[in-house]
């Protein structure tokens, strides 16, 4: 629903302020920062908002930052971007490409990048702030803009809900979040209902009995355990979850010994799990369990396998009402054509639902492209309404993934302003040109 009363110009300028706008994309992707380390980020954001007009609070839930801007009488609508980044070497080739390390919670020294694209979440969010305060006669409500630390160690939410939020901040009628994909630029996809998988991770610790590599005979071999366990865990999504379910084990890393002649007493494991469904998530969960505990007690281990969860991301869930109002926003900002229903609940996973949960209120999420559209040929839109990427495509958490900045940002910006115009807008907004 749209009040068509009065036309916002709320993208009147922007085209002018996409060179400042790129700049402050390219110095956060040179400068990643890990979860809950968003220093350098949060003060850039900050510094940006109040420049801009926005009542800025800083260290929400750690490093988050919130700003608010009012106009007048209407709904609170709360608009999110996370920035953090992950432990992953950059191999883009980029001028612009990040070389810095961090010390990552277990003490060690990695290299960190953007890999996810959160830089370009924070640079759109940023753009449709300036916007919006550059414009504000021509909304009317409450804008909360979160900007939310240690979204990929599925943290951030929670502790921004946690610390005081409702007491600090208006309660929004609607959380709107975005996420930057190998998709086209200009091409935005969503769907009520389930939009993201739900993930949980653990680490999985397997003891077995060390000694000489030349006599395992009066060993209990963790490494051969491990290896059982791995391979076995592929049988959970191929044995045990019927083909019109969705599921997928990973075990993403393995662990155990320092030299080729020694067995040691242990091994190392850490699963990932994605699931779009509660009964099939507890099916899967327990088949995980089952499986580690079993190997384990086949193989003679003298001491049953200590399995610790990790992290745990809920499913990230669209009210339907809110969807259709957002998603009419979008059509007004990208254009009719290049608003597209996602087909099924992608296998990612999200903290985003968090806000909507703590807050009791709808969410809306949604993802937007930042691929070369020439990539994808005469057929791209159809193959990948099928679930088919162009051969080569670097996706999100690859070391070689970065959004096409220019054309990415404009789009990013218009879909924000585009969505939450569903709400403190008076009139749709116009077509992107």
């Amino acid at each position: 629903m749209t009040n068509t009363t009065t036309r916002l110009p709320l993208t009147d300028g922007l085209e002018a302020r996409l060179p400042e706008l790129e700049a402050l994309y390219r110095d956060l992707h040179r400068h990643p920062e890990l979860a809950f380390q968003e220093r350098r980020t949060a003060a850039v954001i900050a510094a940006e908002l109040r420049a801009q007009g926005w009542d800025t609070t800083e260290h929400v839930g750690g490093t988050g930052v919130v700003g608010v801007l009012r106009s007048g009488d209407g709904p609170v609508v709360l608009l999110r971007a996370d920035m953090d980044g992950l432990p992953v070497r950059e191999a883009t080739g980029l001028p612009y490409a990040s070389t810095d390390t961090a010390v990552d919670p277990d003490g060690e020294e990695v290299p960190v990048m953007h890999a996810c694209g959160h830089d370009m979440h924070v640079t759109c969010l940023l753009g449709a702030t300036g916007q919006l305060a550059a414009h504000r006669d021509a909304w009317r409500g409450t804008v909360v803009a979160l900007f939310q630390p240690a979204e990929e160690n599925g943290e951030g939410a929670a502790a921004m809900a946690a610390d005081g939020f409702l007491d600090r901040f208006p309660r929004p009628e609607v959380c709107l979040g975005q996420h930057v994909g190998p998709l086209p630029v200009g091409v935005a996809v969503t769907r009520p209902g389930p939009v993201m998988s739900a993930s949980d991770s653990f680490r999985v610790r397997l003891f077995g009995r060390g000694g000489h590599g030349s006599s395992p005979e009066h060993t209990v071999d963790p490494v051969v355990l491990a290896a059982a366990v791995v391979m076995r865990l592929q049988t959970v999504v191929s044995r045990e979850i019927g083909a019109n379910q969705s599921a997928v084990v990973t075990v993403g890393s393995i662990h155990a010994g320092t030299r080729q002649n020694v067995i040691p007493d242990e091994a190392e494991l850490k699963v990932n799990i994605r699931t779009t469904d509660a009964r099939v998530r507890g099916r899967v969960l327990s088949a995980v369990e089952r499986i580690i505990r079993a190997e384990a007690a086949a193989s003679g281990a003298p001491k049953d396998p200590e399995i610790t969860p990790l992290t745990a991301l809920p499913l990230t869930v669209n009210d339907a009402q809110a969807t259709e109002r957002a998603v009419a926003g979008l059509r007004s900002a990208l254009g009719d054509a290049a608003v597209l229903p996602l087909p099924w609940p992608l296998a990612g996973s999200e903290d985003f639902g968090n806000f909507g949960t703590a807050f009791g209120v709808p969410s809306v999420f949604w993802h937007f492209g930042g691929a070369d559209p020439e990539l994808f040929g005469e057929d791209g839109i159809a193959a990948l309404m099928s679930g088919e990427l162009p051969a080569g495509l670097p996706t999100n958490h690859s070391p070689y993934y970065a959004p096409v900045p220019g054309p990415t940002i404009d789009r990013g910006v218009r879909a924000m302003l585009g969505a939450a115009a569903q709400w403190v807008g008076t009139d749709r907004l116009p077509p992107a040109r």
